[in-house]
Protein backbone atom coordinates (compact mmCIF):
# COMPACT_ATOMS: atom_id res chain seq x y z
CA UNK A 1 0.00 0.00 0.00
CA UNK A 2 1.06 3.53 -0.56
CA UNK A 3 1.73 5.90 2.34
CA UNK A 4 -1.37 7.95 1.52
CA UNK A 5 -3.61 4.86 1.64
CA UNK A 6 -2.20 3.76 4.97
CA UNK A 7 -2.58 7.22 6.52
CA UNK A 8 -6.16 7.46 5.23
CA UNK A 9 -7.04 4.10 6.80
CA UNK A 10 -5.41 5.09 10.10
CA UNK A 11 -7.39 8.34 10.10
CA UNK A 12 -10.69 6.53 9.54
CA UNK A 13 -9.96 4.01 12.28
CA UNK A 14 -9.02 6.70 14.81
CA UNK A 15 -11.64 9.34 14.01
CA UNK A 16 -14.67 7.72 12.42
CA UNK A 17 -14.84 4.57 14.55
CA UNK A 18 -14.12 2.10 11.78
CA UNK A 19 -12.28 -1.19 12.30
CA UNK A 20 -9.72 -2.89 10.09
CA UNK A 21 -10.69 -6.52 9.55
CA UNK A 22 -8.35 -9.18 8.09
CA UNK A 23 -10.12 -10.91 5.21
CA UNK A 24 -7.49 -13.17 3.69
CA UNK A 25 -3.89 -14.19 4.42
CA UNK A 26 -1.73 -15.88 1.84
CA UNK A 27 1.92 -16.32 0.84
CA UNK A 28 3.40 -15.01 -2.39
CA UNK A 29 7.11 -15.30 -3.27
CA UNK A 30 8.14 -15.78 0.35
CA UNK A 31 6.10 -12.84 1.66
CA UNK A 32 2.88 -12.86 3.59
CA UNK A 33 0.08 -10.88 1.98
CA UNK A 34 -2.99 -9.75 3.86
CA UNK A 35 -6.25 -8.50 2.41
CA UNK A 36 -7.96 -6.12 4.80
CA UNK A 37 -11.41 -4.62 4.92
CA UNK A 38 -12.71 -1.48 6.56
CA UNK A 39 -15.84 -2.16 8.60
CA UNK A 40 -18.13 -0.11 10.78
CA UNK A 41 -19.40 -1.62 14.01
CA UNK A 42 -23.03 -2.01 14.93
CA UNK A 43 -24.92 0.68 16.76
CA UNK A 44 -26.14 -0.05 20.28
CA UNK A 45 -29.80 -0.48 19.21
CA UNK A 46 -28.72 -2.93 16.48
CA UNK A 47 -26.86 -5.00 19.05
CA UNK A 48 -29.92 -5.16 21.29
CA UNK A 49 -32.09 -6.33 18.39
CA UNK A 50 -29.58 -9.01 17.42
CA UNK A 51 -29.34 -10.29 20.98
CA UNK A 52 -33.14 -10.36 21.30
CA UNK A 53 -33.48 -12.27 18.02
CA UNK A 54 -30.79 -14.78 19.01
CA UNK A 55 -32.44 -15.39 22.40
CA UNK A 56 -35.83 -15.86 20.75
CA UNK A 57 -34.45 -18.46 18.32
CA UNK A 58 -32.72 -20.28 21.17
CA UNK A 59 -35.99 -20.35 23.13
CA UNK A 60 -37.87 -21.69 20.09
CA UNK A 61 -35.35 -24.51 19.70
CA UNK A 62 -35.62 -25.31 23.40
CA UNK A 63 -39.44 -25.56 23.18
CA UNK A 64 -39.37 -27.68 20.03
CA UNK A 65 -36.73 -30.01 21.42
CA UNK A 66 -38.54 -30.54 24.72
CA UNK A 67 -42.01 -31.05 23.29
Amino acid sequence: MKRFEISRLIGQVERAGYTLVPLDLYWMRGRAKLKIGLARGKKQHDKRASIKERDWKREQQRVLKGG
